[in-house]
């Protein structure tokens, strides 16, 4: 199940990030960028990679919050260890797997 998350964490999010990509570069060249007023010192395609993996940062994030805030309760709460291997002060009971 946590492999499944993940893929519906990334898939989602690269194709985010290269829309963004596509849509920011498209109306700003990376050349006319600047940093406190001192232009970039790297290449076009450096640009585009630093863009894409940090548009790619951020909707891995927003996807990881939905996906986070969308399990119910007994996910959530459920004890990973089995019952008969639980120390006695475990609350969690069987009825919430």
């Amino acid at each position: 199940m946590l492999g499944q998350r993940v893929m519906w964490v990334l898939w989602p999010a690269f194709l985010v990030a290269g829309l963004l990509e596509v849509l920011v570069f498209g109306l700003v060249d990376p050349q006319d960028l600047s940093w406190f007023g001192h232009p970039l010192a790297v290449s076009r395609e450096a640009v585009y990679t630093i863009g894409f993996f940090l548009f790619w940062g951020l909707t891995i994030l927003s996807s990881a919050l939905t996906t986070m805030l969308s399990m119910s309760p007994f996910e959530v709460n459920r004890c990973p260890v089995p019952e008969n291997q639980r120390p006695a002060d475990c609350a969690k009971t069987a009825c919430c797997r």
